[in-house]
């Protein structure tokens, strides 16, 4: 490396503002918790996140429609079963793949909602009609069920998935790097998490919003992409430390690292953003909320990878060379 680090064009001074970016992290993280703790006294679940069917058991009902169902049928049919007591209907629009072997089924409208058991049968018949009165000829052609047990237990499965994963990631970066770095990239991790499930607390307070294992499964995604651009800072800091840590102070050297890679991490982010904008939008209600959990989840990831897992790293020097200096003194 044939220049100084110290020479670096800085477009943003990251060390030196670190408590505007530890303030910002509160102000972004506080109404999400606030909301978690309003969901967990609301809910009968006593869960932070309004959980969908895969999570407390239900039931999926398929009809085959041969008419199109536009956006506003779907929400007429939607109060309709609100209105007749069913509850928190999920309403989603299929259309077959070609391999079907039934081809003169042009849409499935499809009705996942949570069940009593002693009234399972009555729902159904309840739904039928429903769904009847809007299209004379549909017809149920699936149903599909989960139980309370087995949505409990992949529940705690899913949990289990998220724990192991952050667990291998600071296993990883222990190894690769060192200690400190491994518990920034933990807690700037947990902060990306927190900021996301908060966000889907208030959609469940505000809007109804349930989550299911898809919400999961993006979750783990966002997880991979959010220490993947850790990774990226950490490495080129760990690359300055060995040329300049005694021709700079570790917060230079830090400030400067991010710096370097500021424009290549939002650059990645941006273009992968851009896609998840397209998909959300032109995407359908299927995958609408597994793409806000990516969107929410790469926005925050790249926010704390410059600003808050760096910063957490150059912090924890000082305190660290802080203790040294005092028993320097006591010595």
């Amino acid at each position: 490396m044939s220049y100084s680090v110290l020479n670096t064009k800085k477009l943003i001074d990251i060390v030196k503002y670190r408590w505007i970016w530890f303030g910002l992290s509160c102000l972004l993280l506080l109404p999400g918790i606030i909301a978690m703790i309003m969901s967990v006294m609301q809910y009968p679940t006593h869960t932070p996140l309004r959980v969908g069917i895969d999570f407390t058991g239900g039931s999926i009902l398929q009809y085959a429609v041969n008419e199109n169902i536009p956006p506003e049928k779907v929400s007429e049919i939607r109060v309709k079963l609100t209105d007749n007591d069913i509850e928190n209907p999920v309403i989603q629009v299929l259309k077959p793949s070609s391999t079907d072997s039934d081809t003169s089924i042009k849409y499935l409208l499809s009705i996942k909602t949570k069940f009593a058991e002693e009234q399972q049968t009555e729902q159904v018949d309840k739904i039928t009609s429903i769904v009847n009165s809007e299209y004379e000829n549909a017809e149920l052609v699936q149903t599909n069920s989960v139980g309370p047990v087995l949505g409990q237990q992949l529940f705690i499965n899913s949990m289990i998935a998220v724990t192991l994963a952050l667990l291998g990631i600071v296993i990883y970066l222990t190894i690769r790097f060192h200690f400190e770095f491994a518990v920034a990239a933990f807690l700037a991790l947990f902060h990306d998490i927190l900021f996301v499930v908060g966000v889907f607390a208030i959609l469940g307070l505000v809007a109804g919003t349930q989550v299911d294992s898809l919400f999961v499964t993006a979750i783990l995604t966002v997880l991979g992409f959010s220490v993947h651009d850790t990774i990226v800072v950490f490495d080129r800091i760990r690359e300055n430390l060995k040329f300049y840590s005694k021709k700079a102070t570790y917060g230079e050297i830090v400030n400067a690292s991010v710096n370097q890679t500021l424009a290549r991490s939002i650059n990645t982010s941006l273009t992968t953003l851009i896609t998840l904008g397209a998909l959300y939008i032109f995407g359908g209600v299927t995958t609408r909320d597994f793409v806000l959990v990516m969107i929410l989840g790469i926005a925050i990831g790249t926010y704390s990878s410059i600003f808050f897992a760096s910063t957490l790293v150059a912090y924890w020097n000082d305190i660290q060379e802080s203790k040294k200096a005092k028993i320097g003194e006591q010595q």
